[in-house]
């Protein structure tokens, strides 16, 4: 079971994917996601862009099979054109489900990042968490597959 719903009337996503504003830079929409331009000031790049489900849901973890397909599908037409419309030689995706990590709109959404050589974008972390499980942390992964 998920958590998605239809809309969230005080979602800031919901809004921009309900109501389609003229002010905001679409890049491209359907039956089930949109992708569109930050805020200038947000953006990470030229050309970086969001991908959201119009189904609302918090995060990856509570999205439904088609929302996830569905931006993910859209993420990846997003990436193609911004390597032939932009000559990105890379693409970044990022995404972060609650607060602790980061999330700052509480709706599941991508992040596509253009790249190019020596631009100075990297995501890859400098240094790994220093957070301890008591355990294997593989063997109690799986074992909530079991």
């Amino acid at each position: 079971m998920t958590g998605a719903t239809d809309d969230d009337p005080t979602c800031t996503f919901c809004r921009i994917v309900r109501d389609e504003p003229d002010s905001t830079r679409w890049i491209d929409r359907d039956e089930d996601a949109v992708a569109f331009l930050p805020l200038p000031d947000s953006r990470l790049a030229p050309g970086h862009t969001l991908v959201v489900p119009r189904e609302h849901s918090l995060g990856l973890l509570d999205a439904s099979p088609r929302a996830l397909h569905a931006t993910v599908d859209l993420a990846q037409r997003v990436g193609r054109a911004m390597k032939g419309g932009l000559g990105a030689t890379g693409t970044v995706l990022l995404q972060a489900t609650g607060v602790d990590a980061g999330q700052s709109v509480p709706h599941f959404h991508l992040h596509v990042v253009p790249c190019w050589a020596d631009d100075g974008i990297t995501f890859w972390p400098a240094g790994s968490s220093g957070h301890v499980v008591d355990g294997d942390p593989g063997a109690l992964l799986a074992e909530m597959f079991e």
